[in-house]
């Protein structure tokens, strides 16, 4: 419940943050005052690349390089807090929206969406041009063969 009101306080607010460790594609550690925080990008999903039941996923470890590298070098972190998000946050990198670029190059789908977010609009249309391009997650040729040489590995 703190944690919420933490997030609900800061709605709309950046909050700069520093660097602490690459979880995955969607998932970072951050410190906040001196506390190692996890936060969970609000509005998106990108592939498994450590989950401990599901596997790595095709594009997962791609999403999971992507984000970290974005993060690693990054001169400046901020998080953005929405009104209706609870403790889920958006990722400002340098300036630009980590969700966004997500998204437009194919490491991430909208999703997870339980309220009308700030720049949902913004990744649903950015969404729609990453999927009618095929760029990463919806290159459905990759997919398969990901799929078909990860089948085989298991079989072996």
């Amino acid at each position: 419940m703190f944690i919420f009101f933490i997030g609900s306080a800061n709605a709309s607010s950046k909050e700069k943050v520093t660097f602490s460790k690459c979880v995955d594609g969607d998932t970072i550690k951050v410190n906040i005052d001196g506390e190692i925080n996890i936060v969970r990008m609000l509005a998106i999903d990108t592939p498994e690349s450590v989950h401990p039941t599901k596997g790595v996923e095709y594009y997962g470890k791609e999403a999971s390089n992507y984000t970290c590298n974005l993060v690693t070098n990054a001169k400046k972190i901020e998080l953005e807090y929405d009104k209706n998000s609870g403790v889920l946050a958006w990722v400002w990198v340098d300036n630009t929206l980590l969700q966004d670029e997500l998204i437009k190059n194919g490491y991430a789908e909208v999703a997870y969406l339980y309220g009308d977010y700030k720049y949902t609009n913004t990744l649903k249309d950015h969404q729609a041009v990453a999927e009618a391009s095929k760029i990463g997650i919806w290159n459905e040729e990759a997919r398969k063969e990901f799929d078909s040489n990860s089948s085989s590995k298991v079989d072996d």
